[in-house]
């Protein structure tokens, strides 16, 4: 894996940005995409641009199986145990919303329980508020230290017999702390409860199998992994989709349709009502190709080496708290931190005029924020397009940061 050849498939990379080299340190919320993906997307619209699975003229027939060829990439990629169980959804989070409309409305009754994370996105959170609500039944969260890893000695208290589903992030978008999802979901089954697995920040960063795992169910985004946006991935046991009902209803998940009734279409289809993203489960594709070219031990391990080469930078920056596990061999490539008596959109604002892109905000996860008694945080991440130089450029920008406000302070 060489950085820096692989960088030139990257276009958006050689832009400049207010007169200054483009510092790409945001792939926790979207990737950049490699001209092989761009490619093939752009090979899809110039030669086969039709419907799928409804044409019986070459280019629908080419369409549908470069749409079912993708869905193929993706089962192979986490080791599904067929394509069958594999659904293409816009994104990560509509992936979970229908895990909880579709399931959870049929199994969740009342006073059930929902046990989740205090570091949950919103993604893995609202939908099972709403549902929660819905049915009158009960959320229970695992705490998270302050070391941003999970209190799992709590798990024994926590569930019970109507503990009905566990929902949680496999990385955490905000700390970078992996959890352990084989072990919890190896002691969630013993307790008869189902497994949701919130994969958007591990299916693109490390080695994800579910057949290892054991989850019953895992959803994550395209865009997070070099493809595009507006398709994302629901994998589901096979016995359990097939028990589910439709998420929604018109054309493609049906199988015969009368004026008053209609009888469904077989998994995955079931759930892909509509005209389905057909560009975005080829750009998908292709992104799966590019990423095993690379390989996922490689990828997991350059981003090890570039969180701990910012991990130690980030000791030269006085004043600075940074949130999660300071060990790289237990996080992904995600560093959240704050500045003393500087607000973070301050400091996200001044490393724009230095051509460095991060993430200021509450990151999605405002109940985590809270834990830490903050309202927002600045969170670098990295990802395969990397280099050590970048980090150098962001450790300068930062101490400009602090130059900028002991000046200001001095005015006043």
């Amino acid at each position: 894996m060489d950085p820096i050849k692989l960088r030139e498939d990257f276009p958006i990379l050689k832009i400049k940005v207010r007169g200054k080299r483009f510092v790409y340190l945001d792939s926790a919320a979207t990737t950049q995409k490699p001209v092989q993906v761009i490619e093939a997307i752009n090979n899809y619209y110039k030669n086969f641009n039709s419907n799928v699975h409804r044409g019986v003229y070459f280019i629908s027939e080419e369409a549908t199986r470069l749409y079912e060829e993708a869905r193929m990439k993706v089962s192979r990629f986490i080791n599904a145990e067929s394509p069958r169980t594999i659904v293409f959804t816009r994104n990560a989070t509509e992936a979970i919303n229908l895990v909880a409309y579709s399931w959870g409305r049929k199994n969740i009754k009342e006073g059930d329980e929902i046990i989740l994370t205090e570091m949950e996105h919103h993604s893995n959170l609202v939908p099972w508020q709403i549902l929660a609500k819905e049915k009158n039944a009960k959320l229970k969260f695992i705490p998270v230290k302050e070391d941003g890893t999970l209190q799992l000695e709590k798990l024994q208290e926590l569930f019970t017999p109507k503990s009905k589903i566990l929902a949680i992030t496999h990385v955490s978008n905000v700390l970078g702390t992996i959890n352990p999802i084989k072990e919890i979901v190896e002691f969630t089954h013993k307790n008869g409860t189902l497994v949701l697995v919130d994969g958007a920040q591990s299916v693109p960063h490390i080695p994800v199998d579910v057949k290892d795992l054991g989850c019953d169910f895992l959803a994550f985004s395209g865009h997070k992994m070099l493809g595009p946006m507006g398709i994302g991935v629901l994998y589901g046991k096979e016995k359990i989709l097939e028990e589910m009902e439709p998420f929604l209803g018109g054309g493609e998940m049906i199988s015969q349709v009368w004026l008053e009734r209609a009888t469904w279409n077989e998994i995955p289809w079931k759930f892909e009502a509509g005209t389905p993203n057909v560009e975005g489960a080829i750009g998908l594709g292709s992104a799966i190709d590019y990423l095993k070219k690379i390989g996922m031990e490689n990828i997991e391990k350059r981003e090890r080496e570039l969180t701990a080469y910012a991990m130690e930078r980030l000791k030269e920056i006085d004043g600075i708290r940074i949130y999660g596990t300071k060990n790289p061999e237990l996080k992904s490539g995600v560093i959240s931190f704050n500045l003393e008596n500087i607000h973070p959109h301050d400091v996200g604002t001044i490393l724009d005029q230095e051509g460095i892109a991060v993430r200021v905000g509450s990151h999605c996860a405002q109940p985590l924020m809270a834990k830490f008694g903050v309202s927002s945080m600045v969170r670098a991440s990295f990802y395969i397009y990397n280099i050590e130089e970048e980090i150098d450029i962001m450790i300068s920008a930062l101490k400009k940061v602090k130059e900028i406000f002991r000046g200001i302070r001095r005015a006043l």
